[in-house]
């Protein structure tokens, strides 16, 4: 049930979100969601692609230091208290989060979740019912 995110770790300099985007076009693949975190020195670049095994390759035959994590996506509805029952569940199972982003199609919401027990975290977000979204649906999005 896990989702393979492309991670990259980049330069603190102009013209490097431009290089990993232009790698990934000419390479035909679809940036689904996109997180940049930074530091003074270095960004560090998740990103939910339609090709993240491709992505990698290519991105690391260009130099550019990239890998793949497995993170949780979990499909969201538009209406309130989503979030609330989402983190009820995970904190009701002792789970911490260390990361997460949103995304979004013209088809789905989501949330990408790294936790510290990426197993623990599926087997509650099951138990509660809470739509998971796996590999083939997540790199067929439109």
């Amino acid at each position: 049930m896990f989702v393979k995110q492309l991670t990259v770790f980049l330069e603190n300099k102009v013209g490097s979100l431009q290089e990993i985007t232009d790698i990934l076009r000419e390479n035909n693949i679809n940036v689904f969601s996109i997180s940049l975190a930074d530091t003074s020195e270095y960004g560090l670049l998740r990103m939910i692609v339609s090709n993240p095994e491709l992505g990698r390759e290519q991105l690391c035959n260009a130099g550019i230091s990239a890998r793949l994590t497995d993170v949780i996506a979990v499909r969201l509805e538009n209406r309130v208290g989503t979030l609330a029952e989402l983190f009820n569940v995970i904190a009701g199972a002792d789970i911490g989060i260390e990361y997460m982003y949103a995304m979004a199609t013209s088809k789905t919401g989501a949330m990408i979740l790294k936790t510290n027990n990426q197993e623990k975290t599926i087997a509650a977000l099951q138990a509660a019912r809470i739509h998971i979204l796996d590999e083939n649906t997540m790199y067929h999005l439109q």
